[in-house]
C-alpha cells in the first residue's frame, strides 16, 4: 500500500489542492458555494439568477495584507495550542478566511463589528480586498491557482435577502443552490466538494441536522511543479526525531535554494514553485527550543518580514518526504480570537442573510479539513472548511537546514507573501 502511495505521488506535478468549506447551520438551512464552475447536482442552482454585477475595479486596501498576516498567525497558533503536542496540523487561512468573510457579508450589529474586528478590516473593504486579491492570484498551464465557493439553502425553510446572495456574487463569485437539505443534498454536497479538490476530500457532510438552513462553502485548489524537481541522487534516508523523542528512519530531498529565512529562535529558507508565483517556505526552531512554544511565540508582523525581506544567501535544504490529513472543528478557536457572539444562539445577528420562523440563525460549527503529500516532484494538498449555522436549537554565505525534527511550513504567494497553506509537522506518518 505505502508503495502503491509513494508511486503515486511520484507521478504527481507538484500540486497543492485545498478545499475549505464553510457551512453555516442556521435556523434556516442555506448554503454557498464559491466557484468558478458549478459541478452537476440534482440541487437546484440559482447561479443564473445571481452573477455579478460588480462594476469598476477592484483592489486592496491599505492594510489587508497586515490584517489577513494576523489573522492567518493567530488561526494557526490557536489551531496547535488545542491539539496534542505530537499532533501534525495543517490549515488553510485564505480558505477560512474566505469563507468567513463571506458569511460576515449577513452579518448585523455587534455581530458584525466582532466578526470585523477579528478579520482586521470593515466588510466593505474586506469585500473589496478578497475580490481583488483572489482574482489577482496567478495561474497559468505551469501552475494551477482556482478557489469555488457556493451557498447552499434548505428550500421553504429560508427566505434569503438577495442583497446577501448578490454581494457573494459579485465579490466572492459565489454560486446559489436551492437544496431540499436529504440525503440527495448531501450527496451534491459532497460530490461538489470531491470535484473541487480533486478527489482528496470526499466527505465534508455526513448528515444535515434538521436545524441546519444554510452551507456556505469555499474551495481552494492549487497545482504547481517545483522550479528544480529533485532526481534521485537527492533523496537520501535519514533520522527525523519526532516532538516525542522518537527517531524515525524517511527519506530527505536536498536541493540548494537561494532564499534563507531568519527569525530570533529559528531558521529557514524558501523553495520556489515554476515561475516564482509561489513558493513552499520552511522554519526551524533552533536546538533546543519546543517546537509548541516556537509555534506559540510566532509574531505576524516579524514573520511578515522574514517573508519579505529574505535573505539572498545560499542554503542546503533538506525536506523529509510527509503525507498526513488533518482536520479540526474551529468554533472555540474562532471564538477565543473574538468571534464570539456569532456562535452565541440568543446573541448572534445574521438577520442579513434573510428570515427564517425556525428561530435565530448562528454559526454552530466551523469544521476544517486538509491533506497534503510533499514529495520529490511536487506537494498535493486539500483543505475544506465548514461553518454551521444553526438555529436556537545571492550567495555569499551558505547555511545548511536539515528539516530532521518539528518545523513549520507554508505555500504562499509571492506577491503579498500571504499563506495559502502553514502546518506544522511534528512527526512522519507512516
Amino acid at each position: 500500500m505505502k508503495k502503491m502511495m509513494e508511486e503515486r505521488i511520484m507521478k504527481l506535478k507538484l500540486k497543492v489542492i485545498s478545499l475549505c468549506v464553510l457551512a453555516a447551520m442556521l435556523a434556516v438551512a442555506a448554503g454557498v458555494l464559491y466557484s468558478c464552475a458549478a459541478a452537476k447536482v440534482s440541487a437546484g442552482e440559482l447561479s443564473a439568477e445571481y452573477e455579478s454585477k460588480r462594476e469598476g475595479e477592484v483592489k486592496v486596501a491599505d492594510g489587508f495584507t497586515d490584517a489577513a498576516m494576523k489573522f492567518y498567525t493567530e488561526l494557526f497558533k490557536s489551531v496547535v495550542a488545542g491539539e496534542e503536542k505530537d499532533e501534525n496540523v495543517l490549515v488553510s487561512p485564505l480558505s477560512v478566511y474566505t469563507a468567513l468573510s463571506m458569511t460576515a457579508n449577513g452579518a448585523r450589529d455587534k455581530t458584525l463589528s466582532q466578526m470585523e474586528d477579528t478579520l482586521g478590516l470593515d466588510i466593505d473593504k474586506l469585500n473589496e480586498s478578497m475580490a481583488a486579491y483572489i482574482e489577482g492570484l496567478p495561474s497559468s498551464d505551469k501552475y494551477k491557482m482556482s478557489m469555488a465557493n457556493s451557498i447552499w439553502f434548505r428550500e421553504n425553510e429560508l427566505t434569503v435577502s438577495p442583497d446577501f446572495l448578490q454581494k457573494n456574487a459579485d465579490y466572492y463569485g459565489a454560486s446559489v443552490f436551492s437544496a431540499p437539505f436529504d440525503k440527495s443534498t448531501v450527496k451534491d454536497i459532497n460530490k461538489w466538494v470531491k470535484e473541487k479538490t480533486d478527489g482528496m476530500i470526499e466527505d465534508i457532510v455526513d448528515d444535515i441536522p434538521p436545524s441546519v438552513v444554510m452551507y456556505l462553502i469555499n474551495a481552494l485548489a492549487f497545482d504547481a511543479e517545483w522550479e528544480t524537481i529533485y532526481n534521485k541522487n537527492d533523496v537520501s534516508e535519514g533520522v527525523f526525531t519526532t516532538a516525542d523523542g522518537k527517531e524515525q528512519k524517511v527519506e530527505f530531498m536536498t536541493g540548494e535554494e537561494d532564499k534563507y529565512l531568519k527569525l530570533d529562535n529559528a531558521e529557514g529558507f524558501i523553495r520556489y514553485y515554476k515561475d516564482r508565483k509561489y513558493a513552499f517556505a520552511a522554519l526551524l526552531p533552533e536546538e533546543g527550543v519546543d517546537i509548541a512554544d516556537f509555534i506559540a511565540s510566532l509574531d505576524a508582523e516579524a514573520l511578515s518580514d522574514s517573508l519579505k525581506n529574505a535573505a539572498s544567501e545560499l542554503v542546503i535544504a533538506s525536506i523529509p518526504k510527509f503525507e498526513y490529513d488533518y482536520d479540526t472543528e474551529l468554533s472555540k478557536t474562532l471564538t477565543s480570537m473574538g468571534i464570539v457572539n456569532a456562535f452565541d444562539p440568543d446573541k448572534a445577528d445574521f438577520s442579513g442573510i434573510g428570515t427564517t420562523d425556525l428561530g435565530n440563525m448562528f454559526i454552530s460549527k466551523v469544521i476544517h479539513k486538509t491533506y497534503i503529500a510533499v514529495a520529490e516532484r511536487g506537494t498535493r494538498a486539500g483543505a475544506a472548511t465548514v461553518v454551521e449555522i444553526d438555529t436556537e436549537s545571492a550567495p555569499l554565505i551558505e547555511h545548511t537546514v536539515k528539516l530532521d525534527r518539528p518545523f513549520v511550513y507554508m505555500i504562499i504567494d509571492t506577491q503579498y507573501n500571504l499563506p495559502i497553506f502553514i502546518g506544522s509537522v511534528m512527526e512522519i506518518d507512516d
